[in-house]
């Protein structure tokens, strides 16, 4: 699931099994970030900001279950992009999907109990939220598996198109804020859950997975150096040194 090569120099290729280990973790951790962040009441993602926003018009639906539909049509829009290159196995990215849309409605279940006045201490939930989520996303990046449908849908534009992957990004995202603007506007009267904490986490998100990335990097780095390989070789009895 990897986009440059930094990705690729972060991804596991080892054990299958304890990658999807991680990739479920990942994924429970980024709905528990989504569920924070809704929490703290200032602004959530653009996707979020779309599937929030349809629990308002029609309450009888969960979040997960409006990110779950997201993620059909996202999928069934893949096909209409490149056709040729979906197939049956394109169908097994509805697996994590519905893992996402499970964890998240049992995290917004888990996290219903906070109720946050003071605005300092909300905007410190969300970059907490968007730490956690940001986090969550780099264990996904990590495993290496398989692409949700939206991002699937994302990768598939860049695959057909040739532009950017991250301006291809922007625009997706951009488009849901508008949608999700629109059907507030439509059918509530006033545009919801698209506030300041939408910018700080546009903003935030990707800074963090950068700083995990490094960190991941560094770690590596100094696991090599302090390997037993890597130690000087002593000098057997009898040997001596040239340098002074």
């Amino acid at each position: 699931m990897s986009h440059n090569s930094d990705d690729l120099q972060i991804a596991d290729t080892g054990n299958r099994t304890r990658r999807w280990i991680v990739y479920v973790i990942g994924i429970y951790i980024l709905t528990l970030g989504v569920s924070l962040m809704v929490r703290a009441g200032i602004g959530i993602s653009p996707q979020s900001s779309l599937t929030r926003t349809m629990t308002l018009v029609y309450p009888p639906l969960t979040q997960g279950t409006y990110n779950f539909i997201l993620e059909m049509i996202m999928l069934f829009l893949t096909y209409l992009v490149l056709p040729k290159d979906f197939s049956l196995k394109s169908f097994a990215s509805l697996i994590p999907a519905f893992v996402a849309a499970a964890c998240l409605d049992f995290n917004l279940y888990l996290t219903s109990i906070i109720q946050i006045d003071i605005y300092y201490v909300r905007v410190a939930l969300l970059v907490f939220a968007d730490m956690a989520l940001a986090f969550g996303l780099f264990l996904m990046i990590r495993a290496n598996l398989i692409l949700m449908p939206v991002d699937m849908f994302v990768d598939t534009v860049f695959k057909r198109t040739g532009w950017k992957w991250g301006n291809i990004k922007t625009v997706f995202d951009c488009s849901l804020l508008a949608i999700a603007a629109g059907i507030g506007l439509l059918f509530l009267g006033k545009v919801t859950f698209i506030r300041e904490g939408t910018i700080i986490n546009a903003i935030l998100v990707g800074q963090f997975i950068k700083l995990y990335f490094f960190l991941f990097k560094k770690i590596q780095v100094w696991k090599v150096s302090a390997s037993p390989k890597n130690a000087d070789p002593v000098a057997e009895p009898g040997q001596q040194t040239l340098a002074h």
